[in-house]
This record gives C-alpha cells, structure tokens and sequence, in this order.
C-alpha cells in the first residue's frame, strides 16, 4: 500500500532523519520523497511518498512519535484515495469540460461528486457526465456550506464562478478553495477584459490560478501561463486564446493538489512539480 506524507514545520536538524526512521520503523521503502527551506520564513516543507504493508494508523503513529518535538503539521493518506471537489460554475464550460475530461482519462486523481451553479446553463454539461448538478440563487451560501459537509469534499474549485465568496466561507475554507481568472488583473476589471487588452495593445495574454482569500484575487498563486499575441490578434481570438489558458492552468493547480504539492508560505506558495 502506498501513501502520501506531508509535512511543514520550522527548519531545524534532524526532521528528515526522523521521517526515514518512522518509515523504516514501520517497515515503509521510500518512492519519492522533496523537501525545501523557505529562505525568508525559514519554514521547511516535505512530501514523502513510501510504501509499506502497515494499516495507515500505525504510520500515522510512528510518524507522529518520531517528529513530534518538531511541532509539525503532518497529513498521511492513501495515494489511492481520491480528493472530492465541489466545482462551482456560472455560465462558461471550458474549465468545467476540461476537469471532465482529465478526470475520465484518470490523468486528474479527483472525484467530483457535485456541481454547483448560479445558473441553469450547464446542467446538461454536467449530467451527462454522471454527476450532480444542483442549481442555486445568487450569494446562497448555506446550500454550499452545507453540501461541502454532507459530501465530505477536501477542496473547492471555482471553475469561471462569477460570484465573490463571503470572508466567513474564505476563512473557513481557507487553502482549500481555488479560482482561476486572466492574468490582467488588477487591471482590466469587469466586462469583457479581452476586448479591453485588445483596445490597449497587449502583447501577451495568459491566466492565473491561485488561492481564494476574502482579498479579492489576491490570494497565493499556485500557478501560471502566458502566451505572446500581437496587433493582428482580434479580440474574439484573444477570448479563444484566454480560454484554452485559463483551462490548462485551473486544471493544473488543481492536479498539483489533489497530489498534495502545493505548501503554503504565508502569501506564497511552494510547488512540487
């Protein structure tokens, strides 16, 4: 059986040495293993993945007993085992479809067991592809809050959901909730972005993946693209251009959790690729 260790904890000697030795106590081999001090908070982070015929809660034991007087913040779990994610949508498919279909190929290790919308435009999308869509009013938290507890979902994704969470739902959730919008920002807000970069002249276009905190589009940045276009590039391409970035990017930070990569640093993020 294999699992997934992560840890996060001040840097001081000894935490690495201690981690072996909890896998080798508990007859674990290690598969894969990354570690990284973060040079300004000094925090020091790590994903282990080993395996091992021992149940999970005799590793959980030994590595707890073994890294204890580090006051980490440690998580074990199945590699097997599959997150569940909440998808929240408004009336754009693209990053929907893309979560689809990379789950379907097995290359996204997530289970969506329910889709969220303030809109009714999406529901055939998501139906037909056996899942639960569930339509709600504008701002109605509660039917969020509420299934996120009933399903048991590790984390959400906001799939082009064109509404803003409250700071309570931001808070509770916290590092748990990811967004994905066009790297314009702070500039080009509101209405149509791509046809205010065309009428600027942009040279490059591209999308941003990141943490939901109750600073609007300012939370951690988990990941990242760009692509050149130029003064022939037409506003309506520019909008092709931004989707198929903006697709490839969610589905990315969203894989890079769901594999237990991403560690935060207070306003930054640490990726293992």
């Amino acid at each position: 059986m294999q699992f997934i260790a992560t840890l996060q904890c001040q840097d001081q000697p000894g935490i690495v040495n201690a981690m072996t030795s909890a896998i080798l106590e508990c007859s674990g081999n290690i598969i894969e293993n990354q570690q990284f001090t973060d040079p300004i908070t000094k925090l020091f982070v790590m994903r282990t993945k080993f395996d091992t015929d021992k149940a999970i809660k005799i590793a959980e034991e030994k590595l707890s007993t073994h890294l204890k007087k580090f006051s980490p913040k440690i998580s074990v779990r199945e590699s097997s085992n599959k997150k569940k994610v909440l998808v929240l949508v408004s009336k754009e498919s693209h990053c929907l479809r893309d979560l689809f279909y990379l789950m379907q190929l097995g290359e996204l290790p997530i289970e969506i067991p329910l889709v969220i919308s303030n809109h009714e435009v999406l529901k055939d999308l998501v139906e037909s592809n056996g899942v639960k869509f569930l339509k709600i009013e504008d701002k109605d938290e509660s039917v969020i809050s509420k299934n996120i507890e009933e399903y048991g979902i590790d984390f959400v994704v906001l799939a082009r959901y064109m509404q803003v969470l409250s700071e309570s739902l931001c808070e509770r959730m916290s590092g748990q909730i990811i967004n994905i919008h066009h790297s314009f920002l702070p500039g080009f807000k509101g209405a149509k972005p791509y046809h205010q970069a065309y009428e600027k002249g942009v040279k490059i276009i591209g999308a941003t993946a990141h943490f939901v905190t109750k600073d609007l589009d300012e939370g951690p940045i988990i990941e990242q693209d760009i692509t050149g276009v130029n003064h022939a590039t037409t506003p309506d391409e520019l909008v092709s251009i931004g989707r198929d970035i903006e697709r490839r990017v969610l589905s990315k930070a969203v894989k890079l959790f769901a594999e237990d990569r991403i560690f935060q640093a207070k306003n930054r993020t640490i990726i293992f690729n």
